[in-house]
């Protein structure tokens, strides 16, 4: 069954209440990533039945965020070094063609919004000092945005269904501090600025290196890690 985009997510059963939660806490790392899925436990936690919670799970797994393995079991999905770079390529090339479509397809007044968006990102005091660019789900996210913006309903949904969740927990678990802050600000604007010239190949192009940069980084705290 095709999911609703990320914050038209009806809630309406309590099914979709736990994919809603275990969803959020799975991004943000409150249920630890690689961690393995106790059912009885996590069905009590959220006071659903186990068939409840297992219909959460098959929406999780649908979107990369659990796995099952046999002889293992479900788990969290983990972060590692070889998967981001799986799924950053694809990201690379799916969000280049959204910018390039979203130069040709977005209202002046998406535009005009997407500026106020990043204008709001810049008067946050972790952006302004350069300590960290924490971006919200949804409508308050500079790539949603954009992606919506292509007005292509496939590439929306295989990159705000399918793969949406997956990248976020890259970006907020190993997201962006120190330099790289101001950096990313300004490719953000320079994406904007050619989108409103309807300038599609540079639209394309400067998401691209934007990602690659974004991929750098993660990288680099990965590399990082193993060497301690």
């Amino acid at each position: 069954m095709t999911q609703p985009f990320l914050n038209d997510t009806p809630i309406t059963t309590a099914s979709d209440q736990v994919f809603v939660d275990m969803r959020r806490e799975i991004v943000e790392g409150s249920i630890e990533q690689g961690s393995k899925i106790s059912e009885p436990e996590l069905a009590k936690r959220y006071g659903v039945s186990r068939a409840t919670l297992r219909e959460a799970l098959n929406r999780l797994e649908s979107c990369y965020l659990v796995e099952r393995k046999a002889n293992v079991g479900c788990r969290v999905v983990a972060l590692t070094a070889e998967r981001l770079i799986e799924v950053y390529q694809v990201r690379s090339s799916l969000e280049g063609l959204a910018c390039r479509l979203a130069a040709d397809n977005m209202e002046p007044e998406e535009v005009k919004g997407l500026k106020q968006l990043l204008n709001q990102h810049l008067q946050t005091q972790r952006v302004k000092e350069g300590e960290s660019y924490y971006q919200e789900a949804g409508d308050l996210d500079f790539h949603y945005r954009i992606i919506k913006g292509s007005k292509n309903a496939h590439l929306i949904h295989l990159l705000c269904n399918e793969l949406y969740q997956l990248i976020r927990m890259y970006r907020v678990q190993m997201g962006m501090v120190g330099p790289r802050v101001s950096k990313a600000f300004d490719e953000h604007l320079a994406i904007i600025n050619a989108i409103e010239n309807h300038d599609g190949e540079l639209a394309e192009m400067l998401m691209k290196r934007h990602i690659s940069a974004s991929q750098a980084n993660i990288q680099t705290k990965f590399d990082v890690y193993q060497s301690i």
